[in-house]
């Protein structure tokens, strides 16, 4: 069973206090290693970091602005091959479902693996971000303003600026963790929600690394019912939009006509994990003869050809565990929306199926199980 702790905040310095936390994790050896954000010598982005030195984790960024990687294709690399000690790492929620969702499927193991959590109030474009330290928005500042809007659920951008659209439209601001740090409906600056599961929290009560207790603020789950909420309510306008300009087929091949099949949307998805792509086979290596034919056949074709159906068979193959993370829009040079489509459609086929991807480690995906009633559409279900 799950215990509580509140971890005490001395002269309001947050981050600093978490931070102390995750190294006394390292320094006590109850994990061996950490992956975790760290600023770039620039100061103006943040990449994911391989500790093994516990001092190596002063200047860490828990709460890092921006996502230039989906980190749960990072703990695939690192934990699905012939990984022998216990390494922790520090993930946004929706890093954490994609990792629960490729562990379904054999592409993260999770036996020496520890999933660390953190309340997210959203993160910002990587090229956004730097602009935002060039004016002098981002870092410190940046951070104890995301830190001070959590407390009520308000979560605010700086002038100018927004937040990732599938972050505006996330339901899932925070998710089930080995270890759950909790800043929603705590006064970030005198105390932080820690959360530990069952896999770590004897040892790290034995080790004297926290005292725990049941007790956490009533604010909490009323701050997080409410940025839910808001968040649910920007999806659903942001999914009519989507809807009125899409309304069929041909609308959606005029939508994403400017599509270059770069393919960049599906190298950045988590969940597009297979080692051999059909879009790198022969199937979609035609002849110039076959093009001329399609051109003779219709008086001209559009070049490159293949955009619309590269998009649905790939949607088809992963929208039940698409997980709404926009990295898909984020790598996309056309800036098409990709994230809304797949958020819109997964939204209805994950409900019919009664799914939610990453959820628990315990539901089977849809496309790894058959139920004789599974097509059968209830009323309201879309």
């Amino acid at each position: 069973m799950a215990k509580k702790a509140a971890l005490k905040v001395i002269e309001g310095k947050t981050e600093e206090a978490i931070i102390g936390f995750l190294k006394s994790l390292l320094e006590k050896e109850v994990v061996e290693a950490m992956v975790i954000p760290k600023a770039l010598p620039s100061q103006d982005g943040f990449v994911q970091t391989l500790i093994r030195d516990p001092e190596k984790l002063n200047g860490a960024c828990v709460l890092s602005p921006t996502m230039p990687v989906q980190s749960a294709r990072v703990v695939s690399n690192l934990s699905v091959k012939n990984l022998g000690m216990k390494v922790a790492a520090v993930l946004k929620a929706c890093e954490i479902r994609a990792a629960v969702e490729l562990a379904k499927f054999l592409q993260v193991k999770l036996e020496n693996l520890y999933l660390i959590g953190i309340d997210c109030p959203g993160t910002f474009e990587v090229p956004d971000y730097a602009k935002m330290v060039q004016e002098g928005k981002g870092g410190a500042p940046l951070t104890k303003g995301l830190l001070k809007s959590m407390e009520g659920g308000d979560s605010s951008p700086p002038s100018g600026y927004a937040f990732r659209a599938a972050c505006q439209m996330c339901e899932y601001p925070v998710t089930q963790a080995e270890v759950m740090i909790k800043l929603f409906g705590y006064k970030a600056d005198q105390e932080i929600g820690i959360e530990i599961g069952d896999r770590l929290g004897k040892e790290i009560e034995e080790k004297g690394i926290l005292s725990f207790s049941d007790q956490e603020p009533a604010s909490r789950g009323e701050v997080v019912h409410k940025v839910i909420a808001e968040r649910t309510k920007k999806r659903d306008v942001l999914f009519q939009e989507f809807k009125e300009i899409v309304k069929d087929l041909q609308s959606f091949l005029d939508r994403f006509s400017t599509c270059v099949r770069c393919h960049n949307c599906m190298v950045a998805c988590p969940i597009c994990y297979c080692k051999e792509c059909v879009f790198k086979t022969a199937v979609f290596e035609h002849d110039g003869d076959q093009f001329l034919r399609w051109a003779d056949r219709k008086g001209g074709i559009r070049m490159p050809t293949d955009t619309l159906i590269f998009h649905l068979i790939r949607m088809s193959h992963m929208v039940t565990s698409c997980i709404g993370c926009g990295l898909c829009d984020s790598a996309c040079p056309s800036r098409l929306p990709v994230a809304t489509l797949f958020r819109s459609v997964g939204d209805r086929i994950q409900k019919m199926f009664q799914y939610v991807p990453g959820r628990n480690i315990e539901e089977v995906p849809p496309v790894a199980t058959f139920r004789e009633d599974e097509l059968k559409i209830e009323s309201g279900a879309l």
